[in-house]
């Protein structure tokens, strides 16, 4: 490519410009390295050339002839673009990012604070929520344009879902805090704070040990009755026999069973790490079972190499066999502190069978002792009623 040189480059001598076979670039004497570019075909572009810290860069600036784009427009410009060149700057200023969404807010606060502060079930938990309910609702929303209004109307459209509802609030209230302090906000301009959270009914239930009995039989029948394979039957002996949580249960490998020691190792509570006795009852749960070749998974799942997920279709199953239609899962952990607190055991002990950090915890399942107690005065009174209490009428 031929290079030639003008004294000035106006519209008047760019538009005289022509080359025959090869394009050429004819630079202007007022400003060094600003220049046009001359194509056989005629079409004309504005560049500019200039050398800083031992490298030589050129930048084409635009077309001759297209509109609002002149020669004293691609003069400034290339003024412009050489100042930055010789302070090391990028020739053209980078296109300034997009104000971010909820849904960027979203995925900023699964990377950096989510996967490195909660533990795996959390993480999945958190993960559900804002890519079930959060980020269809309000992921296209400015971060900067959110207001309390907005997160009320959202919290609202939950309210069949108070539970739900609830723990998004609170998720939306941790993610506001971060972006005011990655300045994606105003400090102190969350708009998620002071969202009233709904009433939860909770629902707390034990089995009576009628109802225990007439669970056994069912639990221990439902791999023959095709109601629950033998390990997911299993797992739910276990609810009642350890009062574990049910993911504590599901999460176990065999390395975790010491049956020399009598223990079984919980990697992955609420609280940490723990042990938990491994009464021979429980280790006949688990003579029970076969292992999976390949799989170091007490209880494994479809996948290969993967824990059992989902108990709860095994258990609608198991309860509706035996009759108990107002009994959740999460119910046999409830049963296993009730006939604790009936047998005598106090709060704190019951707290560390049940892995609770605070005594405050536990103090929630006292009524049951007392519910328990109710239960069986009334048997008692059943039995000695007729001996001792007056006829009717009296």
């Amino acid at each position: 490519m031929a290079e030639r040189q003008l004294r000035t480059l106006t519209k008047r001598t760019v538009d005289r410009l022509s080359v025959n076979g090869k394009d050429a670039v004819f630079w202007d004497n007022d400003l060094p390295g600003f220049g046009v570019r001359v194509y056989p075909s005629g079409k004309k572009v504005f560049v500019v050339q200039t050398r800083a810290f031992g490298r030589s860069k050129r930048v084409s600036l635009g077309t001759h002839g297209d509109t609002n784009f002149s020669v004293d427009h691609a003069r400034k410009k290339a003024t412009d673009i050489i100042a930055r060149i010789k302070t090391g700057q990028p020739p053209v200023p980078p296109e300034p990012a997009p104000d971010p969404t909820v849904a960027d807010l979203a995925g900023r606060y699964e990377r950096e604070y989510v996967a490195m502060h909660c533990k795996p079930l959390t993480i999945n938990h958190y993960r559900l929520m804002l890519r079930k309910h959060i980020v269809p609702a309000l992921g296209e929303r400015l971060v900067a344009d959110v207001e309390y209004k907005d997160i009320l109307a959202f919290h609202n459209s939950l309210h069949h879902m108070p539970t739900v509802a609830n723990r998004t609030a609170d998720i939306l209230v941790k993610m506001f805090n971060l972006a005011d302090a990655w300045g994606w906000r105003p400090s102190g301009s969350n708009p998620a704070r002071g969202v009233p959270r709904f009433r939860v009914e909770k629902h707390e239930r034990f089995l009576t040990r009628e109802e225990l009995f007439r669970l056994a039989p069912g639990a221990g029948a439902a791999p023959a009755e095709r109601l629950a394979s033998t390990h997911a039957a299993a797992a739910i002996r276990l609810l009642v026999l350890t009062g574990c949580r049910r993911n504590e249960n599901l999460g176990l490998r065999w390395d975790d069973l010491n049956f020399d020691t009598g223990e079984m190792r919980l990697p992955d509570t609420k609280t940490g790490t723990r042990m938990v006795p491994l009464t021979p009852a429980v280790a006949r749960v688990f003579d029970g079972l076969a292992r999976t070749t390949g799989n170091p998974c007490v209880f494994p799942g479809k996948k290969k190499g993967a824990r059992l997920v989902n108990l709860n279709d095994y258990w609608e199953r198991v309860r509706k066999h035996a009759g108990l239609e107002d009994v959740r899962l999460h119910d046999l952990r409830h049963t296993f502190a009730s006939r604790a607190l009936a047998l005598g055991e106090g709060l704190p002990m019951i707290g560390d069978l049940l892995g609770h950090r605070m005594v405050t915890t536990t103090a929630r399942y006292a009524h049951l002792a007392r519910a328990s107690v109710r239960h069986a005065t009334a048997n008692v009174g059943d039995d000695l009623g007729p001996r001792l209490a007056p006829p009717d009428g009296r």
